[in-house]
Parts: C-alpha cells; sequence; structure tokens
C-alpha cells in the first residue's frame, strides 16, 4: 500500500483545481505544490487548509524539489497555458524547455515513484518525460485522451438522454487535432452503441459527437479562457486508480513498444492502472480504418517529438 504523498508541479488554474479536487474528494494523504511563484503557492496553500475542518484531513504544503524523494507520485501540470486558437502543437517548444528543467531537478532529489503529465502537448512531453527520467515506461503517464473519452461519454448521455455512468468508450490517438473516437467499442448500458443508435442516424450523429469531442478545449477556451474543472478530475481520478491500485481502465498517454505496430511513441490508447502505474495496456481489435488514425496520430506525434530531440 502506496504512503499516498503527491507532489504537483505547477500551481496554474489546472494544479489548483486538482489540489481542490483531491482535497474534497479524499484522494492522498499528503500534497505538497511546488510553482515557481513561491507567494502564489502559499496563498493556495493557506487556502486550502481553511477547507480542511469540511473534508477528509491531509497535509498541504508548500514544497520543493527535494520533497520529491517521499512521493509516490508526481503529477505535472506547469506550462504554458493553450490561448484561444492555439493548438496543442503549437505550445510544444515553450513547455518542452520547461519539462525538460522539471524533470531534471525531480529526478536529482531521488524520485522513485510515478510522474503523471498532464502539460500539453501531453503525448509528446510524456514522451520526453520518459527518456529525460530514466524511469521504467510503466511509471512516465500522460493524461493523454482519458479528458477526451469523459467527453465523449458526456456528450453521448446528453445526445440520448442516458445516465453518462451507463456509457463506456474511448477516444484514441493524440490529445489534440487527430483523435478519433473507437466507436467499434463505445457502448450503452453495454450494448454496442450501433446496436442502440438506429443505423440511418448513425453517420451523422457519429460525426457530430466526434468533432464537439474534438473542439471542446476551443470552445472552452474561447469562452472562458482555459479548461480546468475536466482535466482537474480526470487528474484526481488516475491518481486514485494508482494509490487505490484500482487496476481501473482509461485512456492515457502510454509509451508503445509494439502495441498496434507502433514503437517509440506515447500515444493516447485504453490501459489499465494501478499501483505500479501502467498494469498493461489494453490492444483492442482495431478496424483498418481506426489502426489507420491512430499509425496516421502517432507519425504526427513522432515528427513533432524530433523537433525538441534535436
Amino acid at each position: 500500500m502506496k504512503s499516498a504523498n503527491i507532489i504537483l508541479v505547477g500551481d496554474g488554474a489546472i494544479g489548483s483545481s486538482y489540489a481542490f479536487n483531491c482535497l474534497t474528494t479524499g484522494v492522498g494523504k499528503s500534497i505538497g505544490i511546488i510553482d515557481v511563484n513561491r507567494e502564489r503557492v502559499q496563498g493556495d496553500v493557506e487556502d486550502l487548509v481553511d477547507a480542511l475542518p469540511y473534508v477528509a484531513q491531509k497535509n498541504i504544503y508548500a514544497a520543493n524539489y527535494e520533497d520529491c524523494r517521499y512521493a509516490d507520485i508526481v503529477v505535472i501540470t506547469a506550462g504554458v497555458a493553450q490561448k484561444p486558437g492555439e493548438t496543442r502543437l503549437q505550445l510544444l517548444q515553450k513547455n518542452a524547455a520547461i519539462i525538460k528543467s522539471v524533470v531534471a531537478n525531480i529526478m536529482k532529489n531521488g524520485f522513485d515513484g510515478i510522474i503523471l503529465v498532464a502539460s500539453n502537448p501531453v503525448d509528446i512531453l510524456t514522451e520526453l518525460t520518459l527518456r529525460l527520467s530514466g524511469l521504467p515506461k510503466n511509471r512516465v503517464l500522460g493524461s493523454g485522451t482519458a479528458l477526451d473519452s469523459a467527453r465523449l461519454r458526456s456528450e453521448i448521455g446528453r445526445r440520448y438522454n442516458v445516465d453518462v455512468r451507463a456509457v463506456h468508450g474511448y477516444i484514441m490517438g493524440e490529445h489534440g487535432d487527430s483523435e478519433f473516437p473507437v466507436w467499434d467499442f463505445t457502448t450503452i448500458g453495454g450494448q454496442p452503441i450501433r446496436e442502440f443508435v438506429p443505423a440511418a442516424r448513425q453517420d451523422a450523429d457519429f460525426a457530430a459527437i466526434g468533432e464537439r469531442v474534438k473542439t471542446a478545449a476551443y470552445s472552452i477556451i474561447q469562452k472562458k479562457g482555459a479548461t480546468f474543472y475536466g482535466i482537474a478530475a480526470s487528474l484526481t481520478r488516475l491518481t486514485q486508480a494508482v494509490l487505490n491500485d484500482d487496476h481501473a481502465a482509461f485512456a492515457m498517454s502510454v509509451h508503445l513498444d509494439g502495441e498496434y505496430g507502433l514503437h517509440d511513441v506515447s500515444i493516447g490508447v485504453p490501459v489499465l492502472l494501478g499501483a505500479n502505474g501502467l498494469d498493461r495496456i489494453l490492444e483492442l481489435d482495431l478496424n483498418p480504418d481506426d489502426l489507420r488514425r491512430l499509425q496516421d496520430s502517432a507519425q504526427i506525434l513522432q515528427d513533432n517529438l524530433q523537433q525538441v530531440l534535436d
């Protein structure tokens, strides 16, 4: 059983929302927060401590990288935020430089746990973190398409008036413009969605749902400047799965070593997540079109990764 010590690197909108969500849901026994803006961190710590009488007790503190040696999981949300109209890939150069510094500071302090990356572009930065950290691939994970898959479930539930908890399905590929829903493995109450939705409506409905999910972040950023509640909830649930050894299924960005015919890339695929991080990759029997979409998405990521490696 893990001691449930969390270190959060990055105290912006996503990071602070994640810390608050962990507090209110009882995830973790200890949360240390690291950010270049130490005053903001101290303010957040004081604000979070005020909530302790109403929630599960935990130690919340302004951390240093030296504290990483005691962490079970380090969650990285640090980086430049996506602006209206900007793609995640356009953040790459700036955030790669930040990640290189963050990972170096984490690893030089004896860290031996699991790293969960949420900074964008998350797939490329997850692969970069894996290569820089020297940790085994099961212990370097990206939030990947976990949020996108939640958006898929929410949109299906809204469209067909069903409880989203009865909807199961995955978005695979890049957490970005080349992502795609896997309709062959999407169910409502256990029934394949292709049986639930009348055949005459499927093409139009599925295209509309996929587009809405893919562009959700652009819509939110245009309206309120940033997305943070959805990703914070996703990160909290992923953290819980690790700390509780849940062996729960999510679509996450993980390093592939032959799965789906892909190598040397981190990309969103279904996995089981537990105390050791990646428990196993769930290799779905994709139809030829979906397999091509996944491979095309992987090529985009590999081409962009090469830019920061060079």
